[in-house]
């Protein structure tokens, strides 16, 4: 038995070659995706252990350049630590936000990733944490280096003059030297720019201190040692670690990271796998029929049921371990791919080998087998209960009536129970919601697939006036075809409607929404322009002064974040310009006028009254976080809740007073004449084209909030295609054993007239029907399900309304009708080539 699985797998390798291809994909994926994230994390977490080689202790504060109270470590902090018995050194570090412009005047790196810090030499002139190639290290004020790839992207050499852009005006600097680096934000991209430590230190946080400091051990001296004589002299909330802890703790924050991104793709391989068991299993089907008779004979010569069973089992393990052994080597490209993708699009991965683990190799290996051999059971147990004589006499065992309705039963019982799931969850809304809906979805998509052979007659047949009067014989016959074995058109629309129901949903429920946020920013934003840091971090002062000078702009308000307490309740506040914050920002007041800021008053957001009980006309006790004084304030006006305004409106002149240095994140300005060019050009001269500074119009600002959903779902579009894949192969597999079940039907309708063009047509609007079916039954329940989840979301979204998106479902089935024409090509070729007089001797 064992060497007649072998022959079949050799005699049958065109139609097994559709499933070794969906195997192959989904072992692929797998074993790409762990082959991956093991290769980066291995990476990352020698990089860690590198960076944190020769340092014994880390030091590290929360210290905040905005709170001068916020605890730092001082000079007077470091010469002690560098006195203790057992330091060999003692380096302080400080840093912050620092671009550089490249010859363009953009800002090289995306604003996160783009840090300065201090250069500290030891007495022989190096800094350890970098290694020059060029020049040396910046000792004097005017001076900075740059990291390679920065110098590299931005055309710099030693001697240069370099723009840099912090969190006050940008400053021009001498170029001192090129290091490298295994800085993480570099690897990420970035740029890394060192500052003599005095301006670092100006820049990022205080006059003579520091932010953290690394400590290296004396030989003799262990690294628990240092830690516990370091951490009496640090100051209250720095945090202190062991060099080896410090890396161990960036190794498992990257694990982590990389855990989630694992977890997608795997969960993406596994959709894949799932939509090919339809696949196999149409194929040993085929393979089946095909060998009725032989399977007959093994029978009528002693092979019991088991062998008969046990031998196409073996047939799908040797299908399953081709598959994987190919699929597993794509993987290892893949994963080679993607880490060469990462470099091209900025980010650096640490140099490292690829990391093949052993459970890769015994998850790719197993999967692949496993999920070939799960697929043809049901096939091989078929094969193994065809009576002998019925079998060599080409009786196929026909599902019975009660069969069909014991399954159509289940389908519908699950189904039901899925829906009513569904249901619930969208409203229960919320995380809970979201489970519910999670766990009906997946009893709804299991009860679907066991009914679409019951939906396939009565759908399809909705469509056969028309291909009868449009196609004539041809459409008439595909739509007879397609229905005329239930189960496999099922299995068949079974993988279409899988992948089009994840695309169908996933593209409801972005464009809701994206169009939700849309609204959300046209209504709520009168304003032409925000500007805003690259990084994120505040803006300085004097970026708001020069603005309210610029050319042409007719009304500014910043969004200083202001945090208040009143009456024990700690509230979020914003400091505006009375007068100009209307004019960019839309205040739609219910009580009071918004002018009363003028007046030294505050407005308050109707939610946040209504909680607390205010009203217009109130005087509230108010005591500023930052330096705690207390002041009475008069409520002005009520205004209606804004996605871009705080709960409190106050009066920057109000503000100022308290706070040493303002937090502003935003500048909202309106321009004469509204955006364009020359103002957008009246802004950038106005900041000193301050590369660290984003300057959007109204269209970058909802690009900005709906650009991450848009770029989510093409992400997910993206992963789906493989499963979309494989079933374009489940449509080929199903066409091509139609067409062999169908031999003798073939040559007698060419025999009377249905020439080779009819034949072909015959057999591609079959296929279309199949891949339509699929379609409508996958959007219909992808649409069911985008509804479901936009609802456990629709409170936290203002604006939320549930939007169809009509023209992409269009898109879907046009598509699933390419797919369809496509997948017939060979199958349809075959039919029209069919010999009339050998196909009607055929038995």
């Amino acid at each position: 038995m064992f060497r007649t699985a072998l022959r079949n797998v050799l005699s049958h390798k065109a139609r097994l070659l559709m499933t070794v291809l969906a195997v192959m994909l989904g072992v692929a994926f797998v074993s790409g995706t762990l082959v991956f994230t093991d290769t980066l994390g291995n990476a990352f977490r020698n990089q860690s252990a590198k960076s944190y080689d020769d340092i014994a202790v880390a030091v590290t504060t929360h210290a905040d350049q905005r709170d001068p109270k916020s605890p730092a470590i001082d000079a007077a902090t470091l010469k002690k630590i560098e006195a203790l018995d057992g330091v060999a050194t003692a380096t302080g570090r400080v840093d912050g936000f620092a671009g550089v412009a490249d010859p363009d005047g953009k800002l090289i790196g995306n604003g996160w990733t783009n840090t300065g810090s201090n250069f500290a030499p030891g007495k022989d002139g190096k800094d350890a944490q970098y290694t020059f190639t060029d020049g040396s290290g910046p000792t004097a004020a005017g001076s900075v280096a740059l990291d390679e790839d920065t110098a590299k992207k931005g055309e710099y050499e030693v001697g240069d003059k370099v723009r840099v852009a912090t969190n006050g005006p940008v400053k021009e600097y001498t170029l001192s030297g090129v290091f490298t680096t295994e800085d993480g934000a570099v690897n990420a991209g970035g740029s890394l720019v060192l500052f003599d430590t005095p301006v670092a230190q100006k820049l990022f946080l205080r006059p003579g201190q520091f932010r953290d400091v690394a400590v290296s051990a004396a030989p003799g001296t262990t690294d628990q040692q240092l830690l516990t004589a370091v951490k009496p002299l640090l100051p209250k909330d720095a945090e202190a670690k062991t060099g080896q802890a410090r890396a161990d703790e960036q190794a498992d924050q990257t694990e982590a990271a990389l855990s989630g991104l694992s977890k997608l793709l795997l969960a993406f391989a596994g959709i894949a796998l799932f939509v090919g068991i339809f696949l196999i299993a149409n194929t040993f089907t085929m393979l089946v029929a095909q060998r009725t008779k032989e399977l007959a004979l093994l029978r009528a010569v002693g092979a019991s049921r088991r062998q008969v069973k046990r031998s196409v089992l073996l047939e799908a393990a040797v299908v399953g371990l081709i598959a994987s052994v190919v699929g597993f080597a794509l993987g290892l490209g893949l994963a080679t791919g993607l880490r060469s993708a990462m470099s091209l699009i900025g980010g650096k991965i640490p140099a490292g080998p690829l990391v093949v683990a052993p459970l890769t190799v015994v998850a790719a290996f197993g999967v692949g087998v496993l999920i070939t051999v799960l697929a043809a059971w049901l096939p091989a147990r078929r094969a193994a209960k065809i009576p002998p004589v019925a079998a060599m006499n080409s009786q196929y065992a026909v599902a019975t009536v009660k069969s069909l309705v014991l399954r159509n039963s289940i389908g519908g019982v699950i189904t039901l129970l899925g829906g009513a799931l569904v249901v619930a969850g969208a409203a229960q809304a919320g995380s809970n919601g979201q489970l519910l809906i999670a766990g009906g979805a997946f009893l709804a998509l299991i009860g679907v697939i066991i009914l679409i052979p019951l939906l396939s007659r009565p759908v399809i047949a909705l469509v056969r006036p028309l291909l009868r009067r449009l196609f004539g014989v041809s459409g008439k016959l595909a739509a007879q075809n397609a229905v005329r074995n239930p189960r496999r058109t099922g299995a068949t629309a079974s993988a279409l409607a899988i992948g089009l129901t994840l695309v169908t949903g996933i593209s409801v429920l972005g464009v809701t929404l994206g169009q939700a946020v849309d609204k959300v920013t046209t209504d709520n934003i009168k304003a032409d322009y925000m500007v805003s840091m690259a990084s994120g971090d505040a803006l300085d002062e004097s970026a708001l002064t020069a603005l309210e000078k610029a050319d042409g702009v007719s009304a500014v308000s910043p969004q200083q974040a202001v945090w208040l307490k009143v009456g024990g309740a700690e509230l979020s506040a914003s400091g505006v310009t009375p007068g100009d914050v209307q004019k960019v920002l839309t205040v739609d007041t219910v009580s009071g006028t918004v002018d009363s800021l003028g007046k030294g008053e505050i407005a308050v957001s109707d939610k946040t009254a209504k909680s607390h009980g205010w009203k217009t006309g109130d005087s509230l006790p108010v005591t500023y976080d930052v330096d705690g004084k207390k002041e009475n304030l008069k409520v002005g006006a009520l205004f209606k809740d804004n996605e871009f305004l705080s709960p409190v409106l106050i009066p920057r002149d109000l503000v100022a007073p308290h706070e040493d240095r303002a937090d502003i994140r935003e500048i909202w300005l309106k321009a004469d004449g509204g955006a364009s060019a020359a103002n957008e050009q009246a802004l950038v001269d106005a900041l000193g084209d301050n590369p660290g500074m984003s300057i959007m119009d109204r269209q970058d600002i909802r690009d900005m909030f709906g650009g991450s959903i848009n770029l989510a779902m093409n992400i997910m579009y993206g992963l789906l295609a493989m499963a979309l894949i494989i079933a374009v192969l489940g449509v080929v597999n199903t066409l091509a054993m139609s067409v062999f079940e169908r031999q003798q039907e073939i040559g007698m309708l060419r025999a009377i007239g249905l020439d080779r063009r009819k034949v072909k047509r015959m057999i591609r609007l079959e296929a279309v029907v199949i891949s339509l079916f699929g379609a409508v039954v996958g959007i219909g329940l992808g649409m069911f399900l985008g509804w479901a989840i936009g609802q456990t979301v629709a409170a936290q979204i203002p604006q939320y309304v549930l939007v169809v998106p009509w023209s992409r479902i269009a898109v879907f089935l046009l598509l699933a009708g390419l797919v369809g024409v496509l997948a017939a090509l060979w199958p349809a070729r075959s039919a029209a080539k069919l010999n009339m007089l050998t196909a009607i001797k055929t038995e």
